[in-house]
C-alpha cells in the first residue's frame, strides 16, 4: 500500500470517529498527526531495509505489532497526562491502522494473509533491494503506474480511487484541517503587515 493510501485510511477513519463520538471535525493538529502516524512505519522501516539492509524487508520494527501497540499506548498516556488525549488518539489511530492495511488488501487481491509483515522479530519476510532506496522506489512507482494505466482498470484501482475521492470530499467538508490553519495564519499576518 502506498503512503498516501495509508494517509487516506487513517484520516478517513479518524474523521468519521471524531464526527460520531465528538460531533465535530478534526482539528489541524489532529489531521497532521493522524496522517503522519499513518505513514510513520514506512518512514522508519523502508529506508532501513531498502538502503541500509537493517531489516530483511521493508517490514521491520515499526511495522511490528509488538512495537506499535506499546508505542501507541505510551503516546496516548503521555498526551492524556497533558490534557491532549485527542492528539494521542490521532496518533494511535493512524499508526495502528497502518498494520492491517499492509495485510488485508493482499487477502482481498490474491487470497494470502501475510501476517508475518506485522510480527517482527517473531516472523520476518524476505526481499531483495538491489537498487537501494532509489532503485526500489523507482521499481514500485513503475509497477504502480503500469497498473494504474492499464485498461480496463483493475477493480482494486477503482476501489482505491473511490476511497480517496470520498476522503478528499470529507476533508473539504471538515474545513481542510492541517492546511486551513497555516493559510489563516499567513492571511492574518499579511493583513496585519499591510495596515
Amino acid at each position: 500500500m502506498w503512503p498516501w493510501e495509508h494517509a487516506v485510511i487513517g484520516y478517513l477513519v479518524y474523521s468519521l470517529a471524531v464526527h460520531l463520538l465528538r460531533r465535530r471535525s478534526p482539528t489541524g493538529p489532529e489531521a497532521v498527526i493522524v496522517v503522519f502516524a499513518s505513514v510513520f512505519p514506512d518512514l522508519i522501516d523502508k529506508p532501513l531495509a531498502w538502503e541500509f539492509g537493517v531489516f530483511p524487508s521493508g517490514y521491520g520494527i515499526a511495522h511490528s505489532v509488538f512495537f506499535a501497540a506499546p508505542t501507541a499506548a505510551v503516546v496516548l498516556g503521555l498526551t492524556a497526562s497533558v490534557g491532549r488525549t485527542e492528539l494521542g488518539a490521532a496518533f494511535a489511530t493512524g499508526y495502528l491502522l497502518h498494520l492491517p492495511a499492509d495485510v488485508i488488501p493482499h487477502y482481498v487481491l490474491d487470497g494470502r494473509l501475510p501476517v508475518s509483515r506485522v510480527l517482527w522479530p517473531v516472523a520476518t519476510t524476505e526481499s531483495s533491494y538491489p537498487g537501494g532506496f532509489a532503485g526500489t522506489f523507482r521499481t514500485y512507482v513503475t509497477d504502480s503506474a503500469v497498473g494504474l494505466l492499464s485498461w480496463p482498470p483493475r477493480p482494486y484501482v477503482l476501489v482505491v480511487a473511490g476511497v480517496m475521492s470520498c476522503c478528499a470530499l470529507l476533508w473539504v467538508y471538515d474545513g481542510m484541517p492541517g492546511v486551513r490553519e497555516p493559510a489563516c495564519y499567513l492571511r492574518d499576518h499579511v493583513r496585519s503587515r499591510t495596515r
